[in-house]
């Protein structure tokens, strides 16, 4: 490997290890359905959007918890001695992406066929911690000013 990809797979490295995030892979949801969930979530405190989620009627709610779940473990592993009550922790990213498409054949009249489009989809959670974000904003502004 070249020295400035080795470099830069250290700085992506690094930059991931304050990264907490979590994915949902192939999800049997129409992506329009699954971002109409994910709106409704972000930039939410991370407790709000537990709760929003809990008490949606949408399928997909009960799905993008889970992952939301998963996002806050991955939080907990990182930074194991501090509380998630000290953290206000909230839904900095959240996107849906389109995935594979099953295609299926639909019997028509007059022998003919319609075609059937099952779409699925990929969400892409990311959390941050606010008390870390303000900071990064301050100190982004300050050097803009020097």
């Amino acid at each position: 490997m070249g020295a400035r990809k080795y470099l830069r797979a250290e700085r992506l490295k690094e930059e991931r290890r304050f990264k907490y995030f979590a994915k949902l892979r192939n999800c049997p949801t129409s992506p329009r359905k699954m971002r109409l969930v994910a709106d409704m979530i972000r930039g939410q405190e991370v407790n709000r959007a537990l709760d929003l989620l809990r008490y949606s009627p949408q399928d997909a709610a009960k799905k993008v918890e889970k992952l939301l779940l998963s996002a806050i473990a991955n939080w907990q592993n990182k930074n194991e001695g501090v509380r998630i009550e000290e953290a206000d922790l909230f839904i900095k990213e959240i996107y849906v992406d389109s995935a594979r498409i099953l295609k299926r054949l639909r019997p028509a009249p007059q022998g003919r066929a319609h075609r059937i489009r099952k779409r699925s989809n990929h969400v892409t959670l990311i959390l941050e911690d606010a008390n870390q974000y303000i900071e990064e904003e301050l100190e982004a502004e300050e050097e803009v000013n020097e």
